[in-house]
């Protein structure tokens, strides 16, 4: 990686004395590098002033790095060559390959296998490059680049070429330098983890910012970015929709699509996960000039120079959730000194228009007991107040300046050497709010939790191909240390009629066929059964759905219901499931996911990022979940996974809360 990203020496593949080559505009992007250029062509003896080659072969010392700018047809047998000359890494900037499907596989699996056999490391194929502006490196054929682009601390990784350039713009744009923009494009070799391995051990990267597609290795990513937050902060974008056609058996795997499963590994690994490439740079400003200590929440001021700036900025902060504890007594009667009458001294704090004692305002505010962190909102007023003076012993602190451009990027250069990110609109100001408490959340729940660990001994069965039977299921479950109701399996309606005198009225009756993945939409399910003749009616109405056998079963008490699962996702390994159970899985949508093996206190943190939570708290007198039994159940489903490789997939739904404890309900088991 290092001669990856570290070269002394580069080779131009394709170099071209042409404008309009992209051979042309690499050679021109290098034109700082401090280190020697190379250029190979076949037939020239120069390009742009530098001597050329005709192979790599016939270059005088080895090379580090080779851009590749050349078809995809002629680019095996320059990584030969490159191979044969002991190039240390090269970087295919055409398209065609596995992207396009047929023959580009074929010829992408070439590639790498020319590479891997000579320990040459390989970006793309398609990508743009990457761009490393505090050594003159603009590997990339997007043109002018040395120009626009400024250096810094915030090191972008994406798939898309096309979007690490934007977002280097976009960074620019805030002025927030750049250390690396690197495009991973097809990934067949480097890939995120060498990426993000890389820059965990950069000591000039503050920030770092993921654009990310789909995801191959998940899990490798998820190991890697948890390597990464321990050092940088990290903020992290992902597009894409679920295609859960293959877990269509069950609700876990309708909340586990693709794009939710992305999203919690990316924030259990520690990273702050945004919904926008606006956000992204947002959170990458506020946390590459300062970043919390961990701790498991943040109390946040609020003073603002005008009401409605200020009114918007609380606005946002509350509806994500972040605390805006009243201010004492202590605090309340100092600012009745400090400002005008008729102005709000609570929490929020508006000043009317700032005046000669915002600073001590703001000091007061930023000393009251259980604010640890301000949020400042100002109109940039030349001779009203000066933000840079005003705020320059106020951190930590995020300020939302209001201006003319000109103005607010003066002051946000200036409060930048004092660790204050500054933001041009209260959205956006919260935004940069959010982050950095999120960031700190997430490290100080990675400090208190131990990994996950898979027990000693796993459960003991020999497990059928494809769907378990909801009994055989239920079995499963208990093992597993989770309450079932007393059931008997009935083949007769006379085994039927003992069960229910042996359980007792009221009894649910059920199908017993693992055809029927959902029972009680096809009338395979029916409660309250108190008589035999109730009974006998259950049964004749299910045998006219399909043959086989029943299932009698104890009435659990009444009590709201979650659903709990887990599966094996395709790029991530084992994960968990928590959400809403019953038909509230159908309607809520609602749901909390976690990579597996995980403990018991990672897991007792999911009930609450439900958010139905309040729904399994007692609510309106409802029974009250036991949390660490919850945890538990969560914990030991992922591990099962995690242990027994041929366990695909096992839900429970309704998992019901009652005053006795949890209970399943209802059980599914798909193995492979």
């Amino acid at each position: 990686m290092n001669r990856l990203l570290a070269p002394q020496t580069v080779a131009v593949i394709g170099a071209s004395p042409h404008p309009d080559k992209i051979g042309h505009v690499l050679m021109r992007n290098l034109a700082g590098f401090a280190g020697r250029v190379y250029p190979v062509h076949p037939s020239a003896d120069e390009v742009l002033g530098c001597r050329a080659y005709p192979s790599v072969r016939a270059i005088p010392e080895t090379i580090d790095l080779a851009l590749v700018a050349i078809p995809p047809q002629a680019t095996p047998t320059a990584l030969e060559d490159c191979a044969a000359a002991g190039v240390g890494a090269a970087i295919i900037y055409s398209g065609g390959w596995a992207e396009a499907g047929g023959e580009g596989i074929t010829a992408q699996a070439q590639a790498l296998q020319i590479a891997r056999a000579a320990g040459l490391r390989l970006l793309g194929p398609n990508t743009s490059g990457f761009v490393l502006p505090a050594a003159g490196l603009y590997a990339t054929f997007v043109p002018d680049l040395p120009s626009k682009l400024q250096g810094g601390t915030l090191a972008i990784v994406s798939q898309s070429g096309g979007v690490n350039v934007s977002l280097c713009f976009l960074a620019q744009n805030e002025g927030l330098g750049v250390r690396l923009g690197i495009g991973l494009g097809n990934a067949c070799d480097i890939g995120w983890s060498d990426a993000l391995d890389w820059l965990a051990a950069d000591r000039e990267t503050a920030v770092v910012a993921l654009a990310l597609e789909g995801v191959v290795n998940g899990r490798a990513l998820y190991e890697s970015l948890e390597r990464l937050t321990a050092k940088h902060p990290v903020v992290a974008y992902t597009v894409g929709r679920s295609d859960v056609g293959g877990f269509a058996k069950s609700h876990t795997g309708v909340l586990t699509g693709s794009h939710r499963v992305k999203r919690a590994a990316l924030a259990q690994a520690g990273a702050v996960v945004v919904d926008s490439l606006t956000e992204l740079i947002d959170a990458a400003q506020a946390l590459g000039a300062t970043r919390l200590m961990p701790r498991r929440d943040y109390g946040v001021g609020v003073v603002t120079g005008q009401a409605g700036p200020g009114l918007i900025l609380t606005d946002e902060l509350r509806a994500r959730g972040i605390s805006l504890p009243p201010l004492p007594k202590t605090s309340r009667a100092r600012l009745t000194e400090l400002l005008p009458p008729l102005t709000y001294q609570e929490n929020p704090v508006d000043t009317g228009r700032p005046g000669p004692t915002f600073t001590q305002v703001i000091q007061t505010v930023r000393q009251a007991e259980g604010i640890d962190l301000l949020a400042v909102s100002l109109l940039h007023e030349p001779g009203a107040v000066d933000p840079v003076s005003a705020l320059a012993d106020a951190a930590p602190c995020v300020l939302c300046s209001l201006g003319p451009a000109e103005s607010t990027a003066e002051v946000r250069d200036h409060l930048r050497s004092a660790r204050i990110p500054v933001l041009p609109s209260p959205e956006r100001a919260a935004a940069g709010v959010a982050a950095l408490i999120d960031d700190a959340r997430r490290q100080w729940r990675k400090s208190q939790q131990r990994p996950g660990r898979s027990p000693s001994n796993a459960p003991q069965f020999r497990p059928a191909d494809g769907v378990w039977n909801e009994d055989s299921a239920k079995e499963l479950v208990a093992q597993l240390g989770i309450a079932v109701p007393p059931r008997v399996v009935c083949a007769t309606v006379a085994e039927a009629e003992a069960a229910f005198a042996r359980l007792g009225p009221p009894v649910v009756a059920k199908i017993l066929h693992v055809d029927i993945a959902h029972k009680t939409e096809a009338g395979g399910v029916h409660l309250n059964v108190r008589t035999v003749d109730g009974l006998r009616g259950a049964l004749e109405a299910m045998s006219r759905i399909a043959g086989g056998r029943y299932l009698i079963e104890r009435m659990a008490a009444p009590g709201p219901e979650l659903l709990i699962g887990a599966r094996r996702d395709p790029s991530f390994g084992p994960i968990v499931a928590l959400g809403s159970g019953g038909i509230g899985t159908e309607v809520d949508d609602d749901a909390v996911i976690r990579l597996a093996p995980l403990s018991t206190a990672e897991a007792a943190t999911m009930l609450d990022e439900l958010k139905s939570a309040a729904r399994y708290r007692g609510f309106r007198g409802d029974p009250r979940v036991d949390e660490q039994v919850l945890a538990e159940a969560l914990a030991a489903l992922g591990n099962l996974l995690a242990m027994r490789s041929d366990i695909n997939e096992i839900e429970i739904n309704p998992l019901r809360v009652t005053d006795q404890g949890l209970i399943a309900l209802d059980a599914l088991v798909v193995a492979r």
